[in-house]
């Protein structure tokens, strides 16, 4: 709420309502009585309201409420051709109109009147003849409650941004201006994830404050931008906008081209991913960016809205992409994706779910001494689907937590009824995504999973990507003691592609290293790709750690290892990942 509107807090006077910015609403009277609105209408000047409309023919109201949009109707109820009643009616039933607040001034002051106003919405009732004070005191207050309500409503609290109320408006007047001003119409929607995991993190405070920092930035950036002249007569528009918690829209008008607009956005994203310091935490913003352009992907402010969001999100999946244009290839893959969701829901009960092993290698014996457990999805149409199809579609419908669990119990009964075939005891490994991780409950199901599948928990392992570890050190820390206290092994995935330091590596509880693919590929390759995965090795080694290279694909990859004495290995030069019974007959073969 703007403070202005109570700025005095000393009982309100006539000399203290003409202080207040409430004087510039527009009030409107409909009164069949000329006298009357006459009268009112000195009352009001002599306090300082200044824009004042009159109908004195009820039937004209509508079309002039409709012209006029005050801010509040004082309206009489006994009036010949159209009372009040049907004026109420009329008004609460018209899209635009029925927020309008409205003061009863009548003489019909029977208590059925009275019932059948408030029924119909009616904010306040006075009496005629009005008195001048108590006629002043009533405007003030409907005036400043429905105001404090629009603000609520059209601004966001943290940053003082409209919100997608005015932001549609606005995109509606750019659009409708377009062949005046000329040039391209962009709609831009940013979602910056660090908002949320602030908020998630530290507190809603420090979430509002990088978001207070964040408007800043785009409501400077958007004031140097040139502004066409033909605009300039209908400004100022709402140009930045507070969409949601994570997401903030941008107007852009009068822009020479999409090339240019590419490049703005490039510019914008440049300025919002400087690094902020919010409290202890030092935020280094990564927004992506979805962009829709009128009049190609479409008119409206909902579609230009919805295909710029489609975008952004489509964007912030991607590892490599900042931005994104909406186009109809990105809404058919967001309708098949909502379709590929609703399906995947139950595929675990329906018996859809498969579990592949891809063998972990001994480096020195070439033997296989465990495997990792990976999901696939047999679809009855679609046959096997990619795990990149459909892994992070279960985490945006929170299902990921049921299918880890799946994999889990699947995968202990698995090892375990290997050991019982007289195949080895093998050790396990299974991954474990961040909501199933952060649950709470981990470590009782494994347990649970452990004790029903006769599994020894030593022959477990939990596979934790460092960037998951370091989104939350001190849960991550709990979260790996409860399991280590079971007896069972942990290990870092993808090690070398995120951010931990030594110091957490050092603290954390860890038993295994895996070395990233994208540092064994370039192998033997030159000193340089040598030294670093020999750094890595020695680096696991003097933590006491069993370090595993993934991704070993050639012979000569193999032969590195071997020399840089790594201990483990997987890779299509052994096998890939195949179904249960391959990979018993790989465990047979060597037996």
């Amino acid at each position: 709420m703007n403070e202005d509107i109570w700025a005095d807090t000393q009982p309100w006077g006539l000399e203290q309502a003409s202080r207040s910015p409430l004087l510039d609403a527009k009030v409107m009277m409909v009164d069949d009585e000329p006298l009357m609105t006459d009268l009112i209408q000195a009352h009001l000047e002599d306090a300082g309201y200044v824009h004042f409309v009159v109908a004195n023919d009820p039937r004209q109201a509508i079309d002039l409420l409709h012209r006029e949009q005050p801010s509040v109707l004082l309206l009489d109820l006994m009036m010949p051709h159209l009372s009040g009643f049907d004026l109420l009616e009329m008004i609460r039933a018209d899209r635009k109109l029925r927020y309008t607040p409205v003061i009863v001034l009548t003489a019909a002051t029977g208590a059925e009147a009275k019932l059948r106003a408030l029924q119909l919405g009616v904010t306040d009732f006075l009496s005629k003849p009005v008195d001048e004070s108590e006629l002043v005191l009533r405007l003030r207050n409907t005036l400043a409650y429905h105001q404090y309500h629009a603000r609520m409503v059209n601004y966001d609290g943290a940053t003082d941004l409209p919100t997608r109320r005015l932001f549609d408006i606005s995109i509606t007047d750019v659009v409708a201006r377009q062949g005046l001003v000329g040039g391209v119409v962009a709609v831009l929607n940013l979602q910056v994830p660090e908002c949320r995991q602030l908020r998630e993190s530290a507190s809603q405070a420090a979430a509002d404050e990088l978001a207070r920092d964040l408007a800043q930035r785009m409501l400077r950036f958007c004031s140097e931008l040139p502004r066409p002249a033909a605009a300039a007569a209908s400004d100022p528009l709402h140009r930045v906008a507070r969409l949601d918690s994570t997401a903030f829209g941008i107007l852009l008008e009068g822009i020479a081209d999409i090339d240019t607009v590419e490049s703005l956005t490039k510019e914008l994203l440049a300025q919002l991913g400087r690094p902020v310091t919010v409290g202890m935490h030092e935020i280094g913003p990564t927004a992506s960016a979805g962009i829709a352009v009128s009049p190609a992907d479409g008119h409206t402010p909902e579609v230009l809205r919805k295909s710029a969001e489609l975008a952004a999100t489509h964007a912030g999946s991607q590892p490599h992409i900042r931005y994104q244009f909406a186009s109809a290839e990105l809404h058919s893959r967001s309708y098949e994706r909502l379709a590929l969701g609703s399906q995947l829901r139950g595929a675990a009960q329906r018996g859809e779910l498969r579990l592949h092993y891809q063998p972990k290698v001994d480096v020195a014996s070439n033997r296989i001494v465990g495997a990792e457990a990976l999901v696939r999805w047999q679809h009855p149409e679609l046959g096997l689907v990619p795990p990149l199809r459909f892994i992070s579609l279960a985490e945006e419908l929170g299902l990921i937590q049921g299918i880890g669990n799946w994999v889990l119990q699947t995968a202990c009964q698995d090892a375990a009824q290997w050991k019982r075939d007289g195949l080895g005891e093998l050790r396990i490994a299974i991954n474990v995504a961040k909501p199933q991780f952060f649950a709470g409950d981990l470590a009782d199901t494994v347990q649970r999973e452990l004790q029903g599948s006769g599994l020894s928990p030593e022959k477990l392992m939990i596979e934790l990507t460092e960037s998951m570890l370091m989104d939350s050190v001190g849960d991550s820390l709990g979260q790996m003691n409860a399991l280590k206290q079971l007896g069972v092994l942990l290990s870092i995935d993808d090690f070398g592609t995120g951010y931990s330091s030594l110091s957490y590596l050092k603290t954390f509880p860890i038993d295994e290293l895996k070395i990233d693919r994208s540092f064994i590929m370039d192998l033997p390759g030159t000193a340089s790709d040598v030294a670093i995965v020999r750094t890595i090795i020695d680096l696991g080694h003097s933590l006491g750690m069993v370090v595993i290279a993934e991704g070993v694909e050639t012979q000569a990859q193999l032969e590195c290892m071997q020399a840089l004495k790594c201990d483990k290995y997987q890779g299509f030069l052994f096998s890939k990942p195949v179904p249960q019974e391959e990979f018993v007959a790989l465990l047979r073969r060597q037996a």
